[in-house]
């Protein structure tokens, strides 16, 4: 029987405890600490007694004094077993306390734990995420095809460190890509590779931002950001927000207060309420930046998924002064779990958030960059997104025909231009007892209160579509509307 460990038993020829003995107490010392549960088979006698090189009685003699004191059972045809019913651990107040690692260490734990929202996959739960994509649209023959030949390609050059910026080749398809469908003038050595866009993000906030430095977001805005420029020591300051997008006239008299350090912001599909920068809103934004000298950091996630019209070109196509990061992710086309997303500045910055990974993660995934980087050059992964669009498309549309129908005037929303999700205030509801009451319901939402700057009462959800097919969009927006009524009666009733 194959085990997943070795046991790390000492044999001291020079003690005076016998071998068996030795042997007996480092396994019955195993049990103690919990590392052999009961029911967890021991090495055959043969076996253990070759690893430790000694005589296959001794192992026996030792295995029968662990039976005769209760830690072991020995079935003829089967083995030894660590027993289901062990005997009582005496213990001194001295003694070390054993067993399994405790859930609260003994030591201080500095600062508090990121608030970030975390939605994990439950049997028998649809879910509107914040807006994912359907992972199982990946095309999976192509993309065990493009990873075949990155990691032929890897072993025939080296598997060695590489550089932190990520592979040449995918920084050059990217910049490519960035120059001629979104209008920016870029080289490889303007973008970093990153693990993700929450990674870029983190390595621009900590860049950009430190204690006491002042950062200004949405009063509605990504939770990731809001915490990463907190942990960085920055005071995160919210500023409104309307069908315009950013109130940038808000955020000139913020400037004329405090000096801020850098504006995050989500032009392009504002997140979480998906609105839609305008253009003149765009070019102010850049001339206070200038004015102030202040960074820009724009996060353009899904740009894309844009339904009406050509995406909008970013806030990073118009700068010349090097005051946009840019920040651009390929995990939405692909898959979450695919890991990759990019920043994009001025080379020092870059240089700079180069230097930052080698103390975190060094490089990234070679791999799975030479295999993005074959997915672009073939056309693939332009392929997939004309087909992911198209589908995307369709579910926008009968998410809400879906709301109108289950709703009516309980709720209010428009279709958004792009993105993923549908952001909907809810007429006189409690978003969290809503959530509730959708949990009980066998479907999970994201209320407003999960992307508050500052904590306030916000009665409207982010409700992801993407990622669920018609007949899932059908049943979970069934479910959120059996809920809304499950609530009301309660709230009623309270």
């Amino acid at each position: 029987m194959l085990r997943p460990w070795d046991f790390k038993i000492v044999i001291r020829r020079d003690s005076k405890a016998a071998v068996f003995l030795q042997i007996a107490h480092a396994l019955a010392d195993e049990i103690k600490r919990g590392r052999l549960a009961p029911g967890t088979a021991l090495p055959g006698s043969r076996e253990l007694a070759e690893s430790l090189d000694i005589n296959r009685k001794t192992v026996i003699q030792a295995y029968a004094e662990l039976e005769a004191q209760g830690w072991v059972t020995t079935e003829k045809t089967r083995g030894t077993f660590v027993s289901a019913h062990l005997p009582q651990i005496g213990r001194s107040a001295r003694e070390p306390r054993r067993g399994r690692i405790p859930e609260r260490p003994d030591f201080r734990l500095v600062g508090a734990a990121p608030n970030i929202p975390l939605i994990l996959p439950e049997k028998n739960m649809l879910v509107f995420d914040d807006g994912a994509p359907d992972t199982r649209q990946i095309p999976v023959d192509a993309l065990a095809r493009a990873y075949r030949n990155a990691l032929a390609a890897r072993i025939r050059r080296g598997l060695g460190y590489g550089d932190p910026r990520g592979s040449e080749e995918l920084r050059a398809a990217i910049s490519n890509m960035l120059n001629i469908d979104r209008g920016l003038t870029t080289t490889p050595d303007n973008i970093c590779l990153t693990r993700g866009s929450q990674m870029a993000i983190y390595l621009a906030a900590r860049i950009l931002a430190g204690p006491g430095d002042t950062v200004v977001m949405e009063e509605l805005s990504y939770p990731p950001a809001r915490e990463a420029f907190r942990l960085a020591g920055a005071e995160v300051v919210p500023v409104g927000l309307d069908a315009g997008g950013m109130r940038v006239d808000e955020l000139e008299k913020i400037c004329r207060k405090k000096r801020v350090r850098a504006v995050y912001v989500t032009p392009h599909h504002q997140f979480p309420t998906t609105v839609l920068m305008k253009p003149d809103r765009r070019l102010r934004l850049l001339a206070i930046a200038a004015q102030f000298g202040f960074a820009v950091v724009e996060d353009d996630y899904d740009h894309e998924f844009h339904f009406v019209h050509q995406p909008m070109l970013p806030l990073a196509s118009f700068e010349i002064f090097g005051k946009v990061v840019y920040i651009g992710s390929l995990s939405k086309i692909l898959s979450p779990s695919l890991r990759l997303g990019y920043l994009v500045g001025p080379r020092y910055f870059i240089d700079r958030a180069a230097s930052e990974i080698m103390m975190i993660d060094r490089q990234g995934d070679p791999a799975t960059e030479g295999a993005v980087s074959e997915l672009i050059d073939s056309g693939e992964l332009h392929r997939h997104t004309r087909k992911v669009m198209k589908l995307y498309g369709e579910r926008r549309e009968h998410f809400a025909g879906l709301l109108k129908s289950l709703f009516g005037n309980r709720i209010e929303f428009t279709i958004p231009d792009g993105g993923l999700a549908f952001w909907v205030t809810f007429r006189d509801t409690d978003l969290d007892r809503l959530a509730a009451a959708a949990a009980r319901h066998g479907v999970t939402i994201l209320p407003a209160s999960a992307f508050t700057t500052t904590p306030r009462p916000v009665q409207a959800a982010r409700l992801g579509f993407a990622s669920m097919d018609q007949s899932e969009l059908k049943k979970a927006t069934q479910r959120l509307r059996a809920a809304l009524d499950d609530s009301s009666l309660s709230r009623n009733g309270a």
